[in-house]
């Protein structure tokens, strides 16, 4: 939970740079506010970017790389591009209906999340990976 909240400051840093700059520009600059479902879309698009990335580039984003978090297969091997897209969809609605998703976890056997149970991924601390246990064993 620490990692996801300092996680979310982080975004707020990604958000300023690549969503509110241009946004501003475009309406200062040109006087063009783009529809809701745009703005929407741009979030969408942009954290996506940023997750999708940084667990293909080593399994880690900047919060899991300093709570030593990785992310991974069962078996423990990376996971592939699709699944991770796939857990990038999947966390959506995992987090905004009340974060069901996230609560799952307290339920699941292998204390995992529910977008992560549904994409074949996982969660575990690096010095676990070795080990090939996960985050929070049975």
């Amino acid at each position: 939970m620490a990692s996801m909240a300092y996680e979310g400051l982080l975004l707020l840093g990604v958000l300023s740079v690549t969503f509110m700059l241009p946004h501003l520009a475009l309406g200062m600059g040109f006087e063009i506010v783009l529809p809701g479902w745009m703005l929407i879309g741009h979030v969408f698009l942009v954290v996506g970017i940023y997750f999708v990335w940084y667990w293909h580039h080593g399994g880690q984003t900047l919060a899991m790389q300093t709570w030593k978090l990785r992310l991974s297969t069962p078996s423990g091997a990376p996971p592939s591009m699709a699944r991770l897209i796939l857990r990038y969809f999947l966390a959506w609605p995992s987090v905004i209906y009340f974060g069901a998703g996230v609560l799952w976890a307290l339920f699941d056997r292998d204390r995992q999340f529910l977008h992560d149970r549904l994409a074949g991924t996982r969660v575990v601390f690096m010095h676990d990976q070795l080990h090939s246990t996960s985050l929070n064993p049975p």
